[in-house]
């Protein structure tokens, strides 16, 4: 049967469990060299990833924080799974978790307002929400539980609708508003797919800013749905939802239904591993980036002279597509352009500024060596 502690948990009460102690926003440190610090967020400097693999270290990957980072004690920490739409509700600790078959998967993890800024400097549109350039995103490699095992294990329902995975990060509270802690339902299907709960990275534990002890990875989708801190999951038979997916990360605009499309899948983006406005002496260098969407990458396309496009070769193809392309930089100032696969040259317009999936015009600035 389910604890009082996980009823508490899927309530969202402010109720501190598995013995959270007071944090920063951020705990791991955060170098002006390798990131862009917005408010509770630290968005990750492309120049930063250009000598690395496809795996972004824990030093170097994004964070998306609605609160701060709460430090929780593995030890007493569970995993409460219950509701309607399973017939053996289930209290996992750390250690019966990591004792199930697990598997690893190497995926992308994305906010969905990653590039909301180019609404408004590329596009002259006004949106809300951090001002994020391209840095919140990130790949790395993650071991953990298949959701639909640990479903399954709970005797899930063939009626089953709606999974709610709850976070165990502090309350957020907005315009005055408690709206309780981090949570946005799955549905059934997606559930049972590809999403993991996972509790290591890049092949350690889990760090405190990425979810430790356990976290959902759920591949192709907004960030949102990658549930940090998991603390619960409610399984139901009738539909579930939350602030985040009536009030927050809906498409709102001119173009979109009164009450907004419900924000899912990512869109294709891709980048350059360069400085905004870097300066670069002039000669013969190599251009490398990444590339990434939901379906994966077929090829990426480059234009430096804002005219002509030519093809990259791929580096590695693994959670993102790794490129480089030779160029002879002359002096003078230019605007480089990185398109993967179709990416249009305009966004998609909507009031929060999510899903930019446009060609990023990126300025550099190439001098006489």
């Amino acid at each position: 049967m389910i604890s009082r502690r996980g009823v508490l948990i899927a309530a969202g009460l402010t109720v501190l469990p598995s013995r959270a102690v007071a944090a920063p926003s951020i705990v791991k440190p955060l170098p002006a060299s390798d990131f862009i610090v917005r408010g509770t967020n630290a968005e990750t400097r492309w120049e930063a990833l250009r000598d690395v693999g496809s795996l972004v270290p824990v030093s170097k990957f994004f964070v998306r924080n609605h609160t701060s980072t709460p430090v929780l004690d593995a030890a007493s920490w569970r995993l409460e799974i219950f509701g309607s739409g399973v017939t053996r509700p289930l209290s996992l600790s750390l250690r019966d978790l990591r004792a199930l078959p697990s598997c690893s998967v190497e995926a992308v993890i994305e906010c969905a307002g990653n590039g909301r800024s180019f609404f408004t400097s590329q596009q002259g549109q006004s949106v809300a929400g951090t001002p994020w350039t391209l840095g919140a995103v990130g790949n790395a490699r993650w071991r953990g539980v298949p959701l639909g095992v640990l479903l399954r294990l709970a005797g899930l329902r063939r009626s089953a609708v709606d999974v709610l995975p709850v976070g165990l990060d502090p309350e957020y509270v907005t315009g005055g508003v408690n709206l309780g802690r981090v949570r946005r339902p799955l549905p059934v299907s997606k559930a049972l797919d590809d999403v993991l709960v996972a509790y290591e990275m890049n092949g350690a534990d889990l760090p405190v800013d990425h979810g430790y002890p356990a976290r959902l990875v759920v591949p192709g989708w907004a960030g949102i749905a990658s549930i940090k801190w998991l603390g619960s999951l409610e399984v139901s038979t009738t539909p579930l939802h939350s602030p985040w997916d009536t009030d927050f990360y809906r498409l709102l605009g001119p173009s979109y239904p009164a009450d907004g499309t419900l924000v899912t899948s990512q869109v294709t983006k891709s980048a350059v591993e360069l400085g905004w406005g870097a300066t670069l002496p002039a000669g013969r260098r190599l251009l490398t980036g990444r590339a990434w969407g939901p379906a994966g990458v077929r090829w990426v396309s480059v234009s430096t002279d804002g005219r002509t496009w030519r093809r990259a070769t791929p580096v590695s193809r693994d959670g993102w597509t790794r490129w480089r392309i030779p160029w002879l930089a002359t002096p003078g100032e230019h605007v480089l352009r990185v398109r993967a696969d179709d990416q249009p040259e305009v966004a998609p317009y909507n009031t929060q500024g999510y899903l930019f999936g446009a060609v990023v015009r990126h300025p550099v600035t190439v001098v006489r060596s």
